[in-house]
């Protein structure tokens, strides 16, 4: 995680009921936890370690619509609402700013495919435009590269992930949501088939509904009910550098980098055109369904075999309720970045803009990305649970729709009018 993000204090004295527990304090969970405090529900969120420890601080902050399949943008426009009222929601700085975001096309590929997605999402009058290199020019000024055009969304954005899901669990409690951190839950506790409670390490809360929002440790969880769920991990190396001046407030992705400005005047960094692909048992066990992404992100992935597998296997998959779980072993789960791809980064950056030779590396970091098979998450009850949502497989989307996802959740839990139609986020998708 960023050595920036905001750790904060939460009660340590487990409740003997509740409404609804969460599992999980991510942005998502902790988003919930929000939606379902406002509207007078008792609800319980449990973290097995801080707030925002995983991924929900460690990602780059983008929050984008560009580049979305067309029935995942509505939540996208979802959260921009969201996101632009959060600061007087919570009473506190997010670091949110619609800066914009552009997506850079060196070949006719690349640009071709921006055109294609622009169709694709005609019917919802977005402000994305395609731009040519007299734009990014003039736009993000100082380039030496042969850019052909790319994509730009004005309306896009980003916020600080150390800020904002720390922010929002304070606002959380002080609406009457409690958590609880190093608190794993080990399992759920049903009656007749229905979810009566959940086990903990610190003993039993009984409830009524339960949300599983738990990231990358979901199909775990979800694995020792005896429910199938597909995602394989993916790591993504980061870097901040220390305060400097540049090119632009724009958020900037180019093939082999991206970078956005920090709040603190720095940039965060990325290779993003390779991520770290870890083997893992569960390549073999859903691997399959993964094909058609192999086929055309093979490129991107770095694969390797490593102490990562062994470490993942190592971890039981099968616990009852009333042993130590996975959750427990380990409460943060902290992959070492790779220095190479941070490397890579700076080094294509800094050739096609001049003015990060100067730049300074303040902190670097990696983290879980949760990758499903269709790169979008599930949002819905299981049937086979009654009393079970989950909100979860956000596939490196989560912190940008994490308020509006959370919202979803809070709507389904609730039985009101969800914010948006859930039906492309159904477990039982095909």
């Amino acid at each position: 995680m960023t050595i920036t993000l905001n750790r904060i204090e939460t009660q340590d004295t487990l409740p003997t009921s509740t409404g609804v527990v969460i599992v999980g304090g991510g942005i998502v969970g902790i988003s919930a936890a929000l939606a379902l405090a406002e509207r007078g529900i008792s609800v319980v969120l449990l973290e097995k370690g801080h707030i925002a420890g995983e991924q929900s601080s460690r990602n780059l902050g983008w929050i984008r619509k560009t580049n979305r399949h067309l029935h995942d943008v509505p939540l996208a426009q979802a959260a921009d609402r969201l996101w632009a009222g959060m600061a007087d929601r919570v009473g506190q700085d997010v670091g949110y700013q619609q800066g914009g975001i552009m997506f850079l096309a060196k070949t006719t590929a690349q640009l071709d495919m921006h055109k294609g997605w622009l169709d694709s999402v005609a019917s919802l009058s977005l402000d994305s435009r395609i731009v040519d290199a007299d734009d990014i020019d003039t736009l993000v000024p100082g380039g030496k590269g042969k850019w052909l055009g790319g994509i730009y969304t004005p309306s896009d954005g980003y916020a600080e992930p150390a800020l904002a899901t720390p922010a929002i669990a304070k606002a959380a409690i002080k609406k009457g949501a409690v958590l609880i951190q190093e608190c794993a839950v080990r399992t759920l506790i049903k009656k007749e088939g229905r979810i009566t409670g959940v086990m903990t390490e610190k003993g039993e809360i009984q409830c009524d509904q339960v949300l599983l929002a738990g990231g990358a440790w979901s199909r775990r969880f979800l694995g020792n009910l005896n429910i199938g769920f597909p995602t394989l991990p993916l790591i993504c190396s980061v870097l901040r550098t220390k305060p400097m001046e540049g090119p632009t407030d724009i958020a900037v992705g180019g093939p082999d980098f991206s970078f956005r400005k920090h709040k603190d005047g720095g940039y965060i960094i990325t290779q993003r055109g390779k991520l770290d692909a870890p083997i893992t048992l569960d390549h073999m066990l859903v691997g399959h369904r993964y094909i058609g992404q192999l086929k055309t992100q093979r490129d991107f992935l770095n694969v390797s075999l490593g102490r990562y597998f062994f470490r993942d296997l190592a971890l039981s998959r099968r616990w009852s309720a009333k042993s130590p779980s996975p959750f427990e072993t380990y409460r943060v789960n902290s992959p070492a970045f790779n220095a190479a791809l941070n490397q890579q980064a700076l080094d294509n950056l800094k050739a096609a803009w001049p003015v990060f030779e100067k730049a300074e590396i303040a902190e670097a970091w990696a983290g879980i990305i949760d990758v499903t098979p269709d790169s979008n998450p599930v949002i819905d009850h299981i049937a086979s649970i009654p009393g079970l949502v989950i909100a979860t497989g956000f596939s490196g989307h989560g912190f940008g729709t994490g308020p509006a996802a959370g919202q979803l959740a809070a709507d389904l839990i609730a039985g009101a009018e969800p914010i948006i139609d859930p039906s492309p986020y159904r477990f039982n998708r095909s």
